[in-house]
Order: structure tokens, then sequence, then C-alpha cells
């Protein structure tokens, strides 16, 4: 077969790819056997000559001639075929294996142990998709909060409701597999060649729901409303107390998520090593979508071949501040995201078209044990906290979410109109200061860098533009620490602390990958080395046969 790389098409461009590749080579489309896109992506840097880009791999009836031809981008392709260095092994299926936590991390750790016929047992403190939803929508309704299952917690974790992004950044090989799972649990098989593929949270509500059916289909069990309240060594192995009653593991997966602040706060009195670590907060920025794509796309920007416009932007503060944009949700909503009774939390969500007014980013400032004042362990989740209840006062202690336009926030007075974006936070708003929030270290940082990205991406700091608030779940504030090799805790055998929650992850692809490094290190762990002696002391033969 043969690769071609960077083959740019104009948007204006209406032949069918088939043609498009067979002029490229020069041959018939009769002697194209498949074409198939394994990368696409949007080059949008000339708005008025708006490019696709492909990589495309082409099987040919007679690829000679074309070879021989020397077109330009077009090189030999052999596939290749990721090794499975578990396959053909044996393991010992007597030992006892927990996952605690059900999002990306436990999720397909769960499913990479099942593979290979370890029954795991799953304990997810949330409800499962289903009833998540009623409760979800429950909320955002009636102001009814179930501190146990709501956008953070429950079956698919805080990923669920969000854009459902998959980014890869560090291209892990495992992704592959963990994307190629996702299709077969129903995702568009787009996901597997977009450049920045995501599945939306419409999708994935069924998604999840796929992904747990297998896994219990190979065996293994997922116990929904089984909150784990303590965790100890115990042998060597740990013991683990959910709904009230113990019970022994080998190895547990600690996979809880970036806000189960109850269970951190456990592991910390059980004196499991961790540490506080950076992280980063601060508001939903929120636009009208038309004018994301217009800054974007140019005069392009209706164009019904191009998705709903994307932004990242970052911007390094005079006193060393990160400033950056976070989760971008194209066509979203601003969603109510508090897992702790009295607290304001704001996140974004879209779903797969892509297709609402708005379109929201988190705006956020890294903080640290100088903004939290404190070396103690769990002062980031302190310091969360208390922006949460502040956030919760300002919109009016009854879950209403404070908001401001940017412009009011960037002259320091409280918005009593909305202009042309209107917000779409779901229970309810109230108009407010955002600055009450933040520290003047924070506040600073926003003032500064609030021009700098509207000079990145024409409107991002127009005046209509809206404000939110709190973003304060962009990552764990704390880490569970882990040997660099074997992935346990540092100080309890069998533990393996895995994903958001633990510090070792930020979005779902990261922490599902992580998740599966976890299962990897557990199946090197329960391969039996002697197989042929078991064989041999089981077997009923004669001599002669053995």
């Amino acid at each position: 077969m043969l690769i071609i790389n960077q083959l740019k098409v104009k948007l204006s461009d209406n032949r069918s790819l088939k043609n498009i590749v067979s002029q490229k080579l020069k041959t018939s489309e009769e002697n194209i056997v498949s074409c198939d896109v394994i990368r696409r992506s949007v080059d949008a840097r000339k708005k008025d000559d708006i490019l696709f880009v492909y990589n495309v791999v082409v099987d040919l009836k007679d690829e000679s001639r074309v070879l021989g031809g020397r077109v330009k981008n077009v090189s030999s392709y052999e596939q290749k075929v990721d090794e499975d260095t578990f396959k053909g092994l044996r393991f010992d299926k007597k030992k006892k294996v927990a996952i605690i936590g059900f999002g990306p991390a436990g999720m397909f750790s769960a499913l990479k142990l099942s593979n290979y016929g370890i029954n795991v047992s799953v304990f997810e403190r949330g409800e499962d998709v289903e009833k998540r939803f009623i409760s979800v929508t429950n909320f955002n309704s009636n102001r009814v909060l179930n501190t146990e299952s709501n956008i953070q917690f429950g079956e698919g974790g805080a990923g669920t409701f969000s854009d459902g992004k998959l980014t890869n950044r560090g291209k892990d090989k495992r992704a592959k597999w963990l994307f190629e799972e996702f299709v077969k649990a129903g995702a568009p098989e787009e996901i597997m060649y977009v450049q920045n593929p995501h599945i939306g949270t419409d999708k994935l509500v069924n998604i999840v729901k796929n992904v747990r059916e297998k896994i219990i289909s190979l065996g293994s069990s997922v116990l929904f409303n089984s909150k784990v309240t303590n965790v100890v060594p115990y042998k060597k192995g740990v013991n683990i107390t959910v709904n009230g009653t113990v019970q022994y593991f080998d190895y547990v997966v600690l996979a809880i998520g970036h806000s189960s602040r109850d269970t951190i706060e456990m592991l910390y009195k059980n004196k499991v090593n961790l540490e506080s670590k950076p992280f980063a907060v601060g508001l939903r920025i929120e636009h009208r979508q038309t004018d994301i794509n217009k800054a974007q796309y140019g005069p392009n920007y209706n164009n019904p071949k191009l998705d709903a416009a994307e932004y990242k932007l970052t911007h390094q503060t005079s006193k060393g501040k990160g400033v950056y944009t976070f989760c971008m949700c194209p066509g979203g909503l601003v969603v109510p995201a508090a897992s702790e009774e009295n607290t304001v939390v704001v996140n974004g969500m879209s779903e797969y078209k892509r297709d609402k007014v708005n379109a929201n980013s988190a705006l956020l400032v890294t903080v640290n044990k100088d903004d939290f004042k404190s070396d103690h362990p769990l002062a980031g989740i302190k310091f969360q906290r208390d922006l949460e209840k502040k956030a919760f006062e300002l919109g009016g202690s009854n879950y209403n979410a404070p908001i401001q336009l940017v412009d009011d926030y960037m002259n320091n007075k409280v918005t009593t109109n909305v202009g042309k974006v209107l917000p779409s936070y779901s229970v309810g708003y109230k108009y407010a200061n955002l600055r009450e929030l933040f520290s003047n270290d924070v506040n600073d940082a926003f003032i500064e860098s609030i021009p700098k990205l509207g000079n990145k991406l024409k409107g991002f700091n127009s005046k209509d533009a809206l404000l939110s608030g709190v973003e304060s779940r962009s990552s764990s504030p704390v880490r569970i620490l882990r040997d660099r090799e074997t992935m346990q805790s540092t100080n309890i055998e069998g533990l393996y602390p895995t994903g958001e929650g633990a510090g070792y992850a930020g979005g779902i692809v990261s922490a599902a990958v992580d998740g599966i490094k976890v299962a990897e290190k557990i199946l090197d762990k329960l391969i039996l080395k002697w197989e042929w002696w078991n064989e041999y002391r089981s077997f009923k033969g004669s001599r002669e046969d053995i």
C-alpha cells in the first residue's frame, strides 16, 4: 500500500476524495482498491484559502507504475501491528483485584484486566449513567444536589458530562486501543483520524454504558452506589471498606477522580503518602459561536463543511503566572458542576453536533502553595472549597452562578445587563463582581492577560463576552505518590493510584491511558511463571505420556 502525506484540498473542492487521490497519483479510479483517511486537519491560517489536510493510505491494484513516477509526498506504507505482550500468557486468577472509581482511568483499567480473564470488582460511589442523568437533570432544573452522583461522580466520571475531547498529546500507543474500544462502544469512527477528536456528552452516555456491559460480560462486576470509606494495608494487600463492609484485595486500583475530596482526606488520615501540587482556577468565558467561527474562519465562517471553530490560547504574565484557556466547548453550555452542598462550580459541556448558540471555555490561572498560603498537603483542597463557597454566596446562596461581562470585570464594577451573549448556565444566574472571588495576584493575572488573548483571537475580550464562576476543578490539587517503576503507592503495597484524582493525568485520554498502564503492571504480577510445573503436578496420565 501507499501513503500520501499532506494531501491539501481546498475548501471549495467538491470532488470525492477518491477522485482527488487518483489525480494526485496520476492513475485511474478503477486502479484504487481502497482509500482510507488516517489523519485529517484544517489549515485556516489563510482565512480566504482554507484547506483540509489529509494523510491517506491507498491500496492499488498496480502500484509499481505510481511509485516509479515519484509523486511528491507519496511513499510505501506498511501498517504497524502493535504487539500484544500478554498474548498467550496465563494468569493467576485467584488473586483479588478491586478498582475504586469508574471514570476513564478505572473503566479502562477494568476493561484491560477483564480482557485477560481477570475478574475485577469495581466500586463506584455514584450511580449508573442512566440514573446519574436523572440526578444531574434534577439539579439543573430543581437545584436538588445529589452529593454522591452528579457531574463529578458517577459512571464515566466527570468526562461523561463534558465535550468528550480525546486529546492525546503524548501520542501513547495505548490510545489507539482506547480509541478502537470507544468506536466499538458506539463512538463515531472519525475519532480515529480527525485532528481534535471529540465524542459529545449525548453520545458518551450510551458509550460508557456499553463499555460497562462489555466489562461485565467478561466476568467482572461493576457496583454502583458503593462508596469506599476506608483504605488500609493488610498483610500483602489492602483492606477496603465499602458501604460499611470490610473486604480484602491483593491489588487495588485507586481511580477516584479529581473531586473525591473526602476520599483524599481519608487517605491522608491513614498516612498514605501524598502531596499538594499546583493546579489552576478561574472562570468560564462565553462568546457567540458565530463570532468564534468568524474569528477563526473569516469569510468562510458559515461553510457547512467546517465544524464549529475551536481555540486554545495562552499567556505568561509579567509576574510569571500562566493564564490559559482549557476545555473549550464549541457550541456548548456552561453547566453546574458542584459536588458539595452550598458551593458553586461551573464547567463546560458540548453535544456531538456542537450546535448550541454559545461557545465557552475555562479561563484559568495557575496557582500553587504561594497562593494557598500553606505547605499543608491538603491546602489546595481548602483553597478550592473557599472559592466555591464564595461563588455560592456571590450567586445568591441558591446555586445560581455569579456572572459578569468582561468589560465590567476589567473596569471593576458589577454587571447590570448582559449584551448579545446570553448566559447558558441552566440553574440560574446573578449579576456580580467576580473580582471578589480572587486574590489581587489572580485578578491582576486575568486583567493583564485578557487583552493579550484578545490580540491572539479577535473578539475574545469583547465587552459582551460573559464570565461566570467559579471554575475550580480543572485538575487534582494533590498527587498521591507512587513508585515510578511499579506505579504502586510509595508506602502501601498493592495500592495503585491512577488517573486525574491521583495527580497523574488531565483529560479523558491521559486518565484512561494511565489506568491501562496500571492494569499492565498488575498483569505483570499475575503472570504464571512456572506453568510447566503446575501442569506436571496436576497431570493424571502415565509416565510415558509425561
